[in-house]
């Protein structure tokens, strides 16, 4: 079950949808209703999960989308159920158990008394079960396998219940690679369909590509003298005579501000350093060592030009954060361009 939340990470959630349908997968995963709806819109046909919480003001979008709810709440299942009583058929639901995220999920107690008193609604279908790795990354794999020994006791409620559940899933993308033993029927991988994972150096990873680019052109060229400033706030003071290059992209287009000052660009093949403060629309970098950079070169901010690459990791160590979070992070007003 590919996830495709946070539009697909930044990547464009309808587009990789496509892709990943013409790939033979027959199962996608989104957070939120909204996100589930768009893709229907987009003349999406396969299941769709939406991982997320639902509220009561979504069920007629959810019935009326075919989008399939992880449901985490009793009050909700018993929603969801009177909405779902009038269908000839069963709808199918996925429910969430909390085994250690210390998020979203029924307590091993309410699954007990859901399923001992075997009140489950005949108009809803137990598709799935499931819970949420918290530290399949970790350094460490304790917290992993407790979970698996908090799952496992909770997959037996269900079986001692009577209930055969087709979907019964628990690895993300570090817990698919690294505990086999999490696989269960079905795997949800995220961020490595993307190029990205987070494992440890320890554990030897997926041989990954990463799939998107970030690029733009140089606006405008400029020389500036010793002592001259750049940006706001003056926290760039050139110590040399200094060729500038005005970039039209800035945090609103998803480009930390956190780079200001320690970020880098790609620009004929060279690394080039960011100077002065990130601003809302627009970056300076310092092209003094591309003396034959000119207006309208290409600029790419996450990628690879000649033999230089930088990733979403890069940007996320410059920054202290992670690779998910830079990706996110890109606008969905910049546009997209997809290759095959």
């Amino acid at each position: 079950m590919a996830v495709v939340k946070a539009n697909a990470y930044g990547h464009g959630a309808l587009e990789t949808s496509r892709a990943l349908v013409q790939q033979g997968v027959t199962r996608l995963a989104v957070f939120s209703t909204e996100e589930g709806v768009e893709l229907r819109q987009g003349d999406i046909a396969v299941p769709i999960v939406v991982l997320g919480p639902i509220f009561r003001e979504q069920i007629g979008d959810l019935l009326a989308h075919r989008l399939t709810p992880v449901v985490s709440d009793l009050s909700m299942l018993a929603a969801l159920a009177d909405a779902a009583r009038p269908r000839s058929v069963p709808y199918p639901v996925h429910l969430k158990v909390e085994t250690g995220m210390g998020r979203l999920g029924l307590t091993q107690e309410e699954l007990e008394t859901l399923l001992g008193s075997q009140t489950f609604s005949p108009s809803l279908q137990f598709e799935g079960f499931m819970s949420h790795l918290a530290d399949s990354d970790g350094v460490l794999p304790d917290a992993t396998e407790e979970q698996l020994v908090r799952f496992n006791r909770a997959c037996k409620v269900v079986v001692d219940g009577g209930h055969r559940v087709p979907l019964v899933h628990l690895a993300n993308s570090c817990g698919a690679v690294r505990f086999p033993s999490t696989h269960f029927s079905l795997v949800r991988p995220g961020i490595m369909l993307y190029g990205y994972h987070t494992l440890p150096s320890a554990v030897e990873s997926p041989e990954l590509r990463p799939v998107l680019s970030l690029k733009t052109c140089i606006a405008q060229l400029r020389t500036i003298h010793p002592g001259d400033t750049v940006s706001y706030n003056r926290t760039f003071t050139a110590t040399r005579p200094t060729r500038l290059a005005v970039l039209p992209i800035g945090y609103a287009d998803g480009l930390n501000r956190r780079l200001s000052n320690c970020g880098m660009v790609l620009i004929r093949g060279h690394r080039v350093p960011i100077v002065g403060r990130v601003c809302m629309d627009m970056v300076m970098v310092d092209v003094t060592t591309v003396p034959d950079a000119v207006v309208g070169d290409e600029v790419v901010l996450i990628g690879r030009q000649g033999s230089e690459q930088i990733t979403a990791q890069d940007i996320g160590e410059w920054t202290g954060t992670i690779s998910y979070e830079v990706l996110c992070a890109i606008s969905p007003k910049i546009p997209r361009r997809y290759h095959s």
